[in-house]
């Protein structure tokens, strides 16, 4: 069935798998590996690799691997809560090669209680890589949780310069 919230969607390679794109009109909605956690069912939006946000946000993952300090412009549209949508804000303030903890991001929301419900939120993110969620980890800098599996966290941290 078709998601209404969904105009397109592709498929492109990475270098750590295949990866899902889906796009509304406001900007780029979904970006997952194909063994994700917490990924939904299929899209059901048309493949359409010329739509805008699709093909800005191809663009800018290819880039992505080649010179991973680069910062993503694409809009972004993710869908989630309110407290989702502020640990996700948070999270795009965290600049390439650097990481910042599960109770650091909670009290930048303003909530210095909630590591769990920030690692929650943190594992529903729709938008991995561009909403850079691999770059939070646990106290003392353990790489804990991250819904594409912790092989490509690692991978990325690497590729970002944070862990060597």
């Amino acid at each position: 069935m078709k998601d209404p919230r969904f105009e397109a969607q592709m498929r492109m390679p990475s270098p750590l798998g295949p990866l899902t794109l889906a796009a509304t009109a406001r900007g780029l909605a979904l970006v997952w590996f194909d063994d994700q956690a917490h990924r939904s069912a299929a899209v059901g939006a048309p493949v359409d690799e010329t739509h805008p946000h699709l093909a800005l946000a191809a663009r800018e993952l290819a880039a992505y691997w080649q010179a991973p300090q680069q910062r993503f412009t694409v809009a972004l549209d993710p869908q989630g809560t309110p407290f989702q949508q502020a640990v996700w804000q948070v999270l795009r303030g965290i600049a390439p090669g650097r990481f910042s903890t599960y109770g650091e991001v909670a009290r930048a929301v303003g909530r210095p209680a909630a590591a769990r419900a920030v690692g929650a939120a943190i594992g529903r993110n729709p938008l991995g890589i561009v909403v850079p969620c691999h770059r939070v980890v646990g106290v003392g800098g353990a790489l804990t949780g991250y819904a594409g599996g912790l092989h490509r966290k690692q991978a990325l941290l690497r590729l970002e310069s944070a862990l060597t």
